[in-house]
């Protein structure tokens, strides 16, 4: 996200803002970095289990996207419901944008450790820098696991799966950003097919312990994204249904 171009949007000068405006502003960088991004949470009541085998986050398939809140930061990526084939799914498409969508839900990891998705892209990011880098924060699609602090926003804790463009399948790193709070990894990378699914099944509850050394039994939000915004490019990805399981 560029920084100048959004805080001259907001003050119309540059270098002056009001506390008012910092808030905003801090708040409506929440999903890029993930420390606030409960602010879109607060606005949908918590989804617990849904069965006894997992809980639905993402009912795509069904045509269902309700509970999902869109927050968009730079320029707006698209996010609509599309046929593809026999499916259902999500589609995402960016233009130079970064925009994404959140859902509040609240899952026991000690029940539903797994996360399970598919997911597609149609392109790789052609004019991306090094992704440890803040200039090179751009992927073709991301999801986010949240673990919030709540009013201590400093103590929030985000694991990002992420299809990357210049890093090696498996790989995990910092968030450019914000490197004690996020940590990033790599489920698909270049040596993936394009116009392809792909179905991955991530322990989230063994990924929070590895990365933060943390126990994090509660998890209280999921987000997707795909944004090109720093690397004035162009994205489009899939996502299908989204749940937690049991094994």
């Amino acid at each position: 996200m560029k920084f100048n171009t959004y805080f001259y949007a907001y003050t119309g000068k540059v270098g002056y803002y009001t506390p008012e405006f910092k808030n905003c502003f801090l708040l409506s960088l929440a999903l890029r970095y993930s420390i606030l991004i409960l602010l879109l949470l607060a606005c949908a009541g918590p989804v617990h289990a849904a069965g006894p085998e997992r809980v639905i986050v993402g009912n795509f398939s069904s045509g269902v996207i309700d509970g999902w809140g869109k927050k968009i930061f730079s320029g707006e990526t698209s996010y609509s419901l599309v046929h593809l084939g026999i499916d259902t799914v999500l589609k995402a498409d960016s233009h130079d944008s970064a925009s994404g969508l959140v859902k509040k839900i609240t899952v026991d990891l000690l029940e539903y450790p797994y996360l399970n998705w598919r997911w597609r892209i149609e392109n790789h990011l052609q004019h991306k820098a090094d992704e440890k880098l803040k200039s090179g924060d751009d992927y073709p699609a991301r999801v986010y696991v949240i673990d919030s602090g709540g009013l201590f926003f400093w103590t929030t804790k985000v694991l990002s799966y992420v299809w990357s463009d210049n890093s090696a399948k498996g790989d995990s790193w910092p968030n450019p950003y914000v490197k004690n709070n996020v940590k990033m990894f790599a489920v698909r990378s270049t040596g993936d097919n394009i116009s392809t699914w792909y179905n991955e099944k991530q322990n989230v509850y063994e990924d929070f312990k590895r990365l933060f050394n943390k126990d994090v039994r509660y998890i209280d939000a999921v987000a997707i994204m795909t944004d090109s915004d720093n690397s004035d490019d162009h994205a489009t990805a899939y996502f299908g249904d989204i749940f937690f399981s049991a094994d």
